[in-house]
């Protein structure tokens, strides 16, 4: 047996295994060392091959595996690190740039070729992650066992390797050799990206609209400002900035609102919106202009004017989005599916709608990246299904249904019933504490999704609604969730303005419903050391009072919910 030592054996540092969140996987900087995110694209790519999805039927020529990423400072060397993945998987790079997450999904798609991103998409800048796409769309969540059974081989492999012959070092990274010169950007996937709305959006069908596209450190702030005045918009461009902080558009507190007010002020001359993204660029932001005042038009509810626009028929959203959707959405007869939080599993429900019959399936999440199950006949043109998470295709449709009418945006936005929603979160949250408040209100019996507290007993309800069982009062299961209802109400307290608890969905989180209709979710981040709020309430100020209540240091709802779960938990 050799004595010379193995990488593990020279470490500096403990290796963290990465882990999968609610899409892709994400981890601070310095757990993202080069092995770590060569193992993890050696191991995706394999398992790609062993399912037959690296490419799919129709590609044609060499395989070359498209890579993009975003403008964080830590994107550069974990795409190289990506791309010695690739090389030594025997394929070639096909280097796309610092584009938007949906360019480089689209650009893919049409390629029919499996394909990595590298992005922390909207969390702070000291985390990043790397997402990877299949030659026929997202990586499912029924992926991910055999991913993670993959790269755990090429782990095992590659910490095991003499020391001299590892192109790591001692710190995780790749030696000066073995770091490869990433290829010239190849501008194909961006102008596929422009073409693809240019098809549909020509000439001058959005003229009229004045917008103010807050650029910041979105990897979209040049080319989907391109998109809309491709399309007859005036863009005005401004709040760009080389250093990377991030933007999340399901929480945009008042005092994000006052900073784009006073951005607005200084570019002169009347606005009827200002438009965003996040990071990647695949979560939009849109805020209406009403002379000084600004009114944020929230993902969900932004996702189904969307919809509406499109004519969609069936849809997917996530638990988390806001519950007027059945109404306004039902009126339109389009059918709606509840689904856990993450595009896997809208991706999912998209595919189950489309084998039920439905021909113009869509899906959206509550931060507003809408995905596009269905090709849809516009005009002359035709706009192709793209199953990702895409920022630009909500910013012209909302633009289109709103143009020509009296109100604008707000008028788009008043149409729905009164039910206001507003998020908020805690950030740097230790997730130990977090996994502990979901796992105290998960039943033991998997099937059971909601609890809904009546006067004669607990009725059980599985995920699509169906009534499952029911636990008579008095009965020993019973008793234990109403014990748990009690410990909600005692953080969900009369003193804040809370209605007793009526109502438990435990599908994502722990949504809790109250007799006066409010409703208060918690939900762990699935890529992220942070504990969110959604809260919603028929006036806007009590659903920004909830979620300002949730977050309060030291002694918010979520802190004191995590201490009595602690509490009960010991006991």
């Amino acid at each position: 047996m050799s004595s010379e030592p193995s990488l593990r054996d020279i470490l500096d540092h403990e290796p963290k295994p990465l882990r999968f969140g609610t899409s892709g996987v994400r981890a601070r900087v310095e757990e993202l060392t080069d092995v770590e995110v060569y193992c993890l694209t050696r191991g995706t790519l394999a398992y790609f091959q062993r399912i037959g999805r690296l490419v799919c039927p129709g590609h044609q020529g060499e395989v070359a595996v498209p890579l993009a990423g975003d403008l964080r400072p830590s994107t550069g060397r974990l795409l190289q690190a990506t791309a010695k993945g690739v090389i030594d998987a025997g394929l070639t790079v096909d280097h796309c740039g610092r584009i938007p997450t949906p360019a480089l999904t689209y650009h893919a798609l049409q390629r029919r070729v499996a394909s990595f991103v590298v992005t922390g998409s909207h969390i702070p800048a000291d985390r990043n992650g790397q997402k990877a796409n299949r030659c026929d769309g997202e990586v499912l969540k029924s992926d991910e066992a055999g991913i993670v059974a993959a790269v755990e081989e090429f782990r095992e492999r590659e910490y095991g390797r003499p020391a001299a012959e590892s192109p790591f070092g001692a710190d995780g990274m790749l030696k000066p050799a073995f770091r490869p010169v990433l290829p010239p950007v190849d501008p194909a996937a961006a102008e596929a990206y422009r073409n693809r709305y240019r098809q549909v959006f020509a000439g001058d069908v959005l003229r009229g609209w004045r917008v103010l596209f807050f650029e910041y450190s979105a990897v979209g702030r040049d080319l989907i400002p391109r998109i809309l005045q491709d399309a007859g918009v005036e863009v005005i461009r401004a709040g760009r900035s080389e250093e990377f902080f991030p933007l999340d558009t399901e929480a945009i507190s008042d005092a994000h609102l006052q900073m784009l007010a006073e951005l607005a002020e200084r570019q002169g001359g009347p606005l009827h919106a200002i438009l965003s993204t996040d990071g990647d660029s695949d979560r939009p932001l849109v805020v209406a202009v009403d002379g000084r005042d600004l009114h944020f038009i929230p993902g969900d509810l932004l996702g189904a004017i969307v919809a509406g626009y499109l004519g969609a028929d069936a849809v997917a959203v996530p638990v988390s989005a806001n519950p007027v959707l059945e109404e306004w959405l039902g009126r339109r007869g389009v059918q709606i599916r509840r689904t856990r939080i993450g595009s896997p599993y809208v991706i999912e429900a998209m595919q189950r709608l489309r084998s039920e019959g439905f021909r113009r399936v869509m899906a959206w999440e509550a931060n507003g990246g809408f995905l596009l199950g269905s090709d849809i006949a516009m005009g002359e043109g035709v706009l192709e299904a793209l199953p990702t998470r895409d920022a630009t295709l909500p910013l012209l449709c909302v633009l289109a249904a709103a143009k020509g009418r009296k109100g604008g945006l707000l008028e788009l936005l008043e149409a729905f019933p009164p039910c206001y929603g507003k998020s908020d979160l805690i950030d740097d949250f230790p997730q130990e504490q977090s996994r502990r408040i979901v796992a105290w209100f998960t039943p033991e019996d998997e099937r059971i999704k909601e609890l809904r507290f009546e006067a004669d007993g607990i009725a059980l309800f599985d995920a699509a609604g169906n009534r499952i069982g029911f636990w008579s009062t008095g009965t020993p299961e019973a008793e234990r969730w109403e014990a748990k209802r009690r410990l909600l109400e005692s953080v969900f307290r009369p003193e804040d303005g809370f209605a007793p608890l009526v109502k438990l969905n435990v599908l994502d989180g722990v949504r809790c419903y109250f007799a006066n209709g409010e409703i208060a979710h918690v939900r762990p981040s699935g890529n992220a050391p942070q504990l969110r709020i959604y809260a919603f309430a028929d006036m806007r100020d009590r659903a920004r009072e909830i979620a300002a209540l949730a977050v309060r240091e030291p002694d918010g709802l979520l802190r004191r919910l995590a201490r009595e779960v602690e509490t009960a938990t010991d006991q």
